[in-house]
């Protein structure tokens, strides 16, 4: 491997899904509450990878697809390695714009034979992806096996059933997209660290991929054929299951919204048994013991005051100057930007954007600070990185205790975070430990009722010299915590869980196994079959927050699937399918809504920087108002006008109307307002508003609403049914001449 040199710092986002990459340049923790990954910008002394040759690496894998690039429309950046994987990687793009719409995607690159470990494309035209798909699911299953075994030296891999299956909003005219994840295999066995995804879009055309590279090209397998029976180890955990009542956020990203709900897992301490041995698999590795509950001890038993009573942008500068303050000459800090903000829990916080300067270059990062009580509630440490810039290694220290770095965590946090505490407790998990780096990673649950919440903790990295590595406070304001006097027992828990048990047998890496690249074969615990699925409390009921796109279906002579990939699409909101009536009147209100969300993304109740009161142009529709966002947005993008006091969103929306609406959406309103170069040849077309003859004939020529035996109704009330058939042809619209909302 060649020499390297650091050269900065990169703080980026954890894989949420396989094949989902998100940078960040800011240094707080990510949105899952994971330690954020650092990636280290590297310069190769010694031999230098050229654009060139990652471009022929990258035409090999595609050989004449991309063609109609030239070399000069790549760009190629910085080599960059992870503390913990010295492999040297490299990252290419590539964008040009053909026919007036941009082509983009971006490849990288891993190891001395610059493996190609992930690959992503937006096509110039995605029109014939649409829905309707061109290819059938089973169709692009066959394609993806067929590119990953060609290209991606996949012959040992599986297809994954139970994948992770989160749906959000899906706009109309973005494309259908088939995402498929596989495994490994050894003995026919699935390896858990080495996995790839690839994705097919509707017209059959792969379009990313990821394949997690192993660090080593030799690794040895237990033996499969001398492990303990899996009926036994399912018997030994069902004897030694015990669960645990914990209160669950549930985050609705469109909205903000959060609701906690109750609900039963599996204690935490159940990690899964080594099939060889029958031992119990656990952070320090493999005990012949199950780890026995944690009692939960609050931080401080009572509340501490906040540092300060409020803070200006002058003070939280002056905190940020002092706590990022660097005692070397050979650095200059430098504070790029502060303002004042909320951040995505809602606290109001002061955001400061800074940069370490030195002689070679500079890192940067950002800090948040409470602005109600001046304490610090992202951060994550880059002086050490920064020191080793800059030739000043930091002494050698020894690795600390894990109840040295305990206490220093505490420590930290009565100095930084001291009104968050008595809302935590001490950690009832074990920390993560990195022995190369000596430092610690602990997480504090906050406590309710007393009962632990998933989803807010306090994470704290303490380094090996005991100082402070990162901290992040996932405090959420919750003013309804539901009471657990009608939850179901412990005991019915217990059964439930028993009876859903299942053993799935992997090959998994121990972060302390004494045998390097070797892995073990674990039986992991699967409830319900389904990894991502938790036993409401209340019910008694198994549930999953990440429904597949399937799981909703209503019935309808002509329009059954455009309602239900609406519907699935999280487009059209339908509370109870058996009583959904396709042929029903929509109401305005309803009708834009649908529209809305099909053309654009919503992010409610987000504030926006400069942004000081919340625009209301109807006197019946306020903030407030759950269709506030979508009535606003139609107004600000000239769908509908804002020539009156009041929108009835209850009133029926016609045919004529909805004409209007659609032909605005394309941006061909300025033509459709000459109504005297349109004649209308309906039977009907004296029903239609002079005004609003353009409107109607254009949308009819483009199939959007088409007349029925020489009658174009418009004042027909449009269905549920219609609206989801006409909705995706606008999309087909827009996606065929680039017009559309922008957003």
């Amino acid at each position: 491997m060649a020499k390297i040199k650091k050269l900065g710092l990169i703080v980026t986002s954890s894989v949420l899904s396989f094949g989902m990459f998100s940078s960040m340049v800011n240094a707080s923790t990510s949105e899952n509450g994971q330690p954020e990954k650092v990636r280290i910008q590297v310069a190769s002394t010694d031999t230098a990878i050229t654009k060139d040759q990652l471009i022929n690496k990258f035409r090999k894998m595609f050989p004449n697809q991309f063609d109609f690039l030239t070399n000069s429309d790549f760009q190629m950046s910085s080599a960059h390695i992870f503390p913990e994987d010295e492999t040297v990687r490299h990252d290419l793009y590539f964008t040009k714009t053909i026919n007036g719409k941009r082509v983009y995607g971006n490849i990288g690159f891993v190891g001395e034979e610059l493996d190609i470990e992930y690959f992503s494309y937006q096509p110039p035209n995605v029109t014939d992806a649409l829905f309707p798909a061109k290819v059938s699911k089973e169709e692009a299953k066959k394609i993806a096996e067929d590119f990953m075994k060609k290209f991606l030296d996949g012959k040992e891999y599986q297809l994954e059933t139970d994948t992770f299956n989160y749906y959000p909003q899906q706009i109309l005219t973005e494309p259908v997209r088939y995402s498929f994840s596989y495994t490994r295999t050894e003995n026919k066995i699935s390896i858990a660290d080495q996995r790839m995804e690839v994705s097919v879009l509707g017209n059959g055309e792969v379009v990313s991929f990821y394949k997690m590279s192993s660090r080593s090209k030799s690794s040895t397998f237990d033996d499969a054929t001398k492990i303990k029976e899996k009926n036994e180890m399912v018997k030994k955990v069902k004897d030694n299951l015990s669960v645990e009542l914990n209160y669950q956020i549930n985050y609705d990203y469109r909205t903000s919204d959060r609701n906690v709900q109750l609900v039963y897992r599996p204690t935490a301490k159940l990690q899964g048994i080594e099939a060889a041995t029958g031992k119990w698999m656990t952070a320090n590795g493999y005990s012949a013991d199950l780890p026995s509950k944690t009692k939960i001890e609050k931080i401080t038993a009572n509340p501490i005051p906040a540092k300060q009573d409020g803070i200006t942008v002058e003070e939280a500068k002056k905190i940020a100057e002092q706590f990022l303050a660097v005692d070397s000459e050979k650095v200059t800090l430098r504070i790029e930007s502060i303002h004042e903000m909320e951040n995505y829990n809602g606290v109001p916080v002061i955001y400061v954007q800074y940069m370490y300067q030195y002689a070679n270059g500079g890192s940067g990062g950002s800090l948040e600070l409470n602005k109600n009580t001046g304490e610090i509630i992202h951060y994550y440490n880059m002086k050490d990185h920064l020191m080793k810039e800059i030739g000043e290694n930091p002494k050698k220290e020894k690795s600390l205790s894990k109840q040295e770095a305990l206490s220093q965590a505490v420590k930290h946090l009565k100095q930084w975070v001291p009104s968050y505490l008595h809302n935590y407790a001490m950690p009832i998990e074990e920390p993560y430990f990195d022995e190369v780096l000596g430092t610690y990673q602990f997480s504090f649950p906050r406590v309710v009722n007393g009962i632990v919440v998933n989803g807010d903790q306090i994470h704290v990295g303490i380094a090996a010299d005991g100082s402070l590595n990162s901290l992040s406070v996932n405090y959420q304001e919750i003013e309804n915590w539901p009471s657990s006097d009608g939850v179901i027992s412990e005991q019915e828990a217990k059964k439930i869980l028993e009876e859903a048990l299942n053993l799935r047998l992997t090959y998994m890496k121990h972060a302390k196994s004494e045998k390097e690249n070797h892995y073990d074969l674990v039986y992991v615990p699967v409830f319900n079959d389904d990894p991502f699925s938790y036993l409401n409390a209340d019910t008694g009921e198994w549930n999953n927050p990440f429904n597949g796109k399937d799981s909703i279906t209503v019935s309808h002579a002509w329009a059954e699937e455009e309602l239900n990939y609406l519907i699935n699409a999280k487009v059209l909101d339908v509370k109870d399918t058996k009583s959904f009536n396709g042929d029903a009147a929509i109401s305005k209100g309803e009708a834009l809504k649908v529209l809305m969300n099909s053309l654009t993304y919503f992010y409610y109740g987000g504030y926006y920087f400069g942004q000081e009161e919340l625009n209301q142009t109807f006197d019946n529709i306020d903030p407030k108002h759950p269709l506030y966002q979508e009535i606003e947005r139609a107004v600000e993008a000239g769908i509908i006008n804002a020539d009156g006091k009041n929108f009835d969103v209850d009133a029926p929306v016609t045919r004529e109307e909805l004409s209007v609406w659609m032909i605005r959406v394309l941006g061909l309103e300025q033509a459709a307002k000459d109504s005297n170069i349109f004649k209308l040849g309906f039977a009907d077309a004296d029903k239609v508003q002079s005004k609003n003859t353009g409107y109607v004939a254009i949308a009819n020529s483009l199939g959007l609403l088409k007349e029925e035996q020489n009658r174009f109704n418009p004042n027909r009330e449009v269905s549920y049914a219609e609206l989801a058939v006409s909705t995706i042809r606008l999309a087909h619209a827009i996606a065929e001449n680039g017009r559309g909302l922008r957003y």
